[in-house]
């Protein structure tokens, strides 16, 4: 389930009892029924209304994987959400890309732009700022390639020991996840169970990049609204190093006036890229 960045919010939790109401929202059944991928890509995923957060996390993902340092036989994106923005640089150094999200919901509108089916949204301008950027490839050809290397589209319930079962999946030579196990995890023990899940399908040597808010305790989609798991810097860092991970490299980029923020209440944006091991299973 891919959590967005920045919502409407409908009122400020602060004191303890409305953070202990909003964690009885994160369960599977609310985000089945409630979580509307139309209003979370028409109003958030707009390039103009997001640009900020949205050229900050593309330009982080060209400078992982526009050099080739990253590449192999398979990607897989755990809770990708409706969106496809994580995938652009990538996706020409893989072979193979598996994308994934708990909700119907949004695996079909995945597989409408997959399939180009007439009302997709429309992600030409996050591919051009890519392209723009990278001065590769052109939109035509990132599009193609992107459509063509998604090989499935898979159930993902990052609360079980394989996220895909009953399905089998291969070990990845890298694995991307945006703003998915803050939404997705209860408290920080699930949240480490979940992190060891999704490193166990990177094979050793393979690269794990995350995309995440730091201190945030929920967001809204629309009128709806979600809780997010308060997660701080160390506790992410501390965590991958025991589940045998290297940290790379790993980015802030701090709300605007947090306190007047009538979307959600995070206090950073982070980008990490981390290596798991050689030595490790």
């Amino acid at each position: 389930m891919a959590a967005p960045l920045t919502y409407r919010r409908v009122a400020r939790l602060r004191d303890q009892d409305s953070m202990d109401e909003s964690r009885t929202l994160t369960n599977s059944e609310l985000y089945q029924s409630k979580f509307d991928p139309k209003t979370y890509l028409d109003n958030f995923y707009q390039f103009s209304d997001n640009r900020r957060f949205l050229t900050f996390v593309l330009c982080e993902l060209s400078q992982t994987f526009s050099s080739g340092k990253y590449k192999g036989k398979r990607l897989i994106e755990v809770g990708t959400g409706p969106t496809i923005h994580t995938l652009i640089s990538a996706c020409e150094h893989f072979e193979e890309i598996v994308v994934s999200d708990y909700t119907d919901s949004n695996r079909r509108e995945l597989e409408k732009w997959i399939r180009a089916e007439e009302g997709c949204f429309n992600w030409d301008p996050h591919i051009q700022f890519v392209c723009d950027l990278e001065g590769r490839r052109t939109p035509a050809v990132v599009k193609e390639t992107l459509r063509q290397r998604i090989k499935h589209v898979l159930k993902c319930d990052v609360n079980l020991e394989n996220p895909f079962q009953p399905v089998t999946v291969e070990p990845a030579d890298c694995i991307i996840s945006s703003l998915c196990l803050e939404a997705a995890c209860k408290d920080r023990e699930a949240y480490r169970r979940s992190l060891g899940a999704m490193v166990g399908l990177l094979r050793p040597g393979g690269v794990l990049v995350i995309i995440g808010d730091l201190n945030e305790t929920f967001y809204t989609v629309g009128d709806q609204r979600f809780s997010s798991l308060n997660l701080s810097q160390d506790f992410i860092e501390k965590t991958l190093c025991e589940l045998g991970l290297s940290v790379q490299h790993l980015i802030l980029q701090q709300a605007e006036d947090r306190e007047a923020n009538l979307k959600c209440d995070y206090e950073a944006s982070f980008y990490l890229v981390a290596h798991k091991n050689c030595d490790r299973s």
